[in-house]
């Protein structure tokens, strides 16, 4: 059996034996509450008498960022054995905390992304505070706080600003006793600045100075340390922390089976005691290449325990949206005021936005497997008009904060609603540019608007699809031309309607080789084509003009309006009383679900793109799944797979906000049957309709082209400063959490 003597700060004596390797060990630990005659005494008493002795809080150097200095009481201290080895946890505090860094990154994927981390302190933990920089966007030091008591000032406690003062800092600490520099839990003697750790997200550091001078109050904290006691994890979730990570192994008591993972209740100075202990060559030096060595041969996994019941094994994505109209921006509560200023400058100024968090999405839960899923709503401030009219890079530069907010929150996967999906190279660029999984929930929507498509014209009377006729207008984009390809699978007489001829003989090629008995037709214009199709399905990106003639559809088509905002206005739908108009299908996600938001559909109801992005996360498919405008038809059906999987329904019918009911389709059907029975009748209807439409201006997405003069647009300048300062200070107040 090995034995080693732990000489740490408290006081009082214990005793325990410990398994590593496959060699026993006691571990005698003596408290010398902080008195360095005290420690001395006991070195002399054990040296030759153990195998090695641990200092622990009684460190022979003092390490900040690159920078060390000496630590004479702890160097002493070192150099009084003269026969058993004496350590301080500086041989392997940086390289374990390091490589637990990235462990603990590896099994929990995002735990660090996008965290602000303050160091408690940044002192001997330099390999810690680098390898956690690589995932945080801001890193703060609490030593000026924990140490000198400062008050918290910009730029106190940044990186830079310690770097600079470095030594100066490490000569003051140098000069403080051992319980001043390696704090144990406890009261501080005087307050410190609260601030620094209420905007943290993450604390990492030393357990004792984090218990001690941290606010009571750590509310959905994670808590980053060298090690932790039982008593120490209970401090901690009494004060609302939400998850503790400790980064030395845990090794098992005698006797008792070790466990991947395990609470690592031992500090850097006993881990590296037991290295050297439990080395099989005992001529090798105690160096870091030693350590390194010793370390490769360990399986272990950073012990990470959620404190909070309800977050723990929650699977967390997020979604973006954005205003659809004018009216849409005036909704959210802190812009409610701009109600009194012109829709051009709302409009236009909102577009510069950042991303506004909305909302928490929980409630979400598998049936079939249990798992939960909880989301972050967010939304840019660009209207669909906004972002066709600015570059791609314009969206993607906001696409990108968003997916760095959603990773700060825990999220793994976003989504991209309505417009952010189909910018540019519909979410690529947003994907090879973000740490965290996109998807444009493309996959879903697609297969939930043939689903919708199909019980839309089975109610309309349909017995034999197969018999009927397609057209899908924008049938060249992406949602578009997988719905064409799938659609010739089903019902083989299809019309392909895009304004881009080029794609549209490649698409048809593409049909007829997967579907050789399709019979498909390409033109540019829907019109002259509408009276022959059954099902129109529309899917466009076209602002301010008119996609079909809704006035030359046949008597009981279905229309289903894929597209977001839709491309078919009420009035215009409510001309043909006979047609039945359709939005894309609705998604019910299982479980008590709640948006937290008016997304702009009924309660527990979700757009699909937003369903695909939850159902990913229940299923744990962090991957990009939809991305850019060849949506796979293998992902199509397989997305359906799990939607059936995990009991996703689609939602009731729904056409302009409003729910179709059986007795809406029962009038409809009985129009159209009135229509078809009667040719005079419906050339008459067509004729009084074609007039009624030409008085409904051109429109599409709910808005028309917008032409504007140089008045509207000095206007616009003239207030864009105004509501820019608001969002800015509205983003700049909201609390971190």
């Amino acid at each position: 059996m090995k034995h080693i003597l732990v000489i740490d700060l408290e006081r009082g004596e214990t005793t325990h034996n410990v398994s590593f390797a496959d060699q026993d060990i006691e571990i005698k630990r003596i408290g010398s509450d902080g008195d360095v005659e005290c420690a001395r005494q006991l070195i002399a008493q054990y040296d030759g008498a153990v195998d090695v002795i641990a200092l622990e809080g009684m460190s022979a150097q003092l390490k900040l960022g690159s920078t060390t200095h000496p630590f004479e009481p702890g160097a002493q201290l070192r150099a009084a054995a003269k026969q058993t080895p004496v350590v301080d946890g500086a041989g392997v505090r940086d390289g374990l905390e390091r490589w637990a860094v990235m462990l603990a990154n590896r099994a929990q994927p995002g735990i660090f992304a996008e965290k602000f981390v303050l160091m408690v302190p940044g002192v001997n933990h330099s390999g810690l505070a680098d390898e956690l920089a690589k995932h945080s966007p801001v890193l703060r030091y609490a030593d000026p706080f924990v140490f000198f008591n400062l008050p918290d000032f910009p730029g106190v406690g940044s990186k830079q600003t310690l770097e600079q003062a470095a030594v100066p800092t490490l000569e003051r600490l140098a000069r403080l006793p051992f319980k001043r520099v390696h704090a144990l839990a406890g009261t501080p003697h005087a307050h410190r600045a609260a601030s620094p750790f209420q905007h943290a997200d993450v604390l990492a550091g030393d357990i004792g100075a984090i218990r001690r001078y941290a606010p009571h109050e750590l509310k959905r904290k994670t808590i980053v340390v060298e090690y932790a006691t039982e008593q120490d994890v209970a401090d901690l979730k009494t004060r609302g922390a939400s998850i503790v990570v400790t980064l030395m192994p845990g090794v098992p008591q005698k006797g008792q089976r070790g466990e991947r993972g395990a609470l690592g209740n031992l500090p850097a100075s006993v881990m590296e005691a037991i290295f050297v202990a439990c080395r099989a060559n005992t001529d090798l030096p105690m160096n870091e290449n030693t350590y390194l060595d010793l370390m490769a041969n360990l399986d272990w996994t950073p012990h990470i325990r959620y404190l909070r019941p309800e977050e723990a094994g929650v699977n967390k994505f997020a979604f973006v949206i954005h205003p659809l109209q004018v009216d849409f921006i005036r909704k959210h509560k802190m812009l409610k005021w701009t109600k009194y200023l012109p829709d051009d400058l709302v409009e236009t100024t909102a577009a510069y936005f950042p991303p506004l968090y909305l909302s928490k999405i929980t409630g979400a839960q598998s049936p079939t497997t249990g798992q939960r899923v909880e989301g972050y709503l967010y939304s840019l401030g660009a209207t669909p008009r906004q972002m066709m009219q600015r570059g791609e890079k314009f969206t993607y530069m906001r696409l990108n904060q968003a997916a760095r907010m959603a990773e700060r929150k825990g999220a793994r996967i976003m989504g991209l609603g309505a417009f952010t999906s189909v910018v540019g190279d519909a979410g690529i660029t947003v994907a090879n540019e973000a740490d965290i999984a996109i998807t444009s929930g493309n996959s879903l929507t697609v297969a939930a608007t043939l689903e919708a498509a199909k019980q839309a014209v089975i109610q309309m009377g349909a017995t034999d699809l197969t018999r009927g006729k397609v057209m899908i207008v924008g049938a060249t984009g992406s949602i578009g031309s997988v719905c064409a390809r799938l659609l010739a699978q089903a019902i083989r007489d299809v019309v392909l309607v895009s304004i881009e001829p080029a794609k549209l003989i490649e698409l048809k090629r593409t049909i007829q080789a997967e579907t050789p008995d399709a019979q498909v037709t390409i033109a540019l214009h829907p019109n002259e084509l509408l009276g022959e199709c059954d099902l129109i399905v529309t899917a466009t990106s076209a602002f301010g003009q008119r996609v079909v003639d809704i006035t030359q559809c046949k008597p009981g088509a279905v229309i289903c309006d894929v597209a977001r905002p839709p491309d078919i206005g009420a009035a215009e739908a409510a001309l043909r009383p006979d047609v039945l108009v359709i939005e894309s299908g609705e998604v019910l996600i299982p479980g008590d679900i709640d948006f937290g938001y008016d997304i702009g559909l009924p309660p527990k109801t979700s757009y699909a793109c937003l369903a695909e992005t939850c159902l990913l996360a229940m299923e744990g498919r962090f991957e990009d799944y939809t991305l850019g405008r060849n949506i796979e038809m293998e992902r199509v059906k397989e997305i359906y797979r799990l939607f059936k999987k995990h009991d996703f329904k689609l939602a009731g019918l729904r056409s302009h906000g409003e729910y179709i009911t059986e007795a809406d389709v029962a009038r409809k059907r009985a129009l159209a049957e009135e229509l078809r029975s009667s040719p005079q009748k419906f050339a008459q209807v067509k004729r009084e309709t074609a007039l009624q439409l030409a008085k409904i201006p051109a429109s599409s997405k709910g808005v028309r082209a917008s032409k504007g003069t140089w008045k509207k647009w000095l206007a616009i300048a003239a207030g864009a400063g105004i509501i820019g300062a608001f969002a800015w200070r509205t983003q700049r107040s909201r609390p971190s959490r």
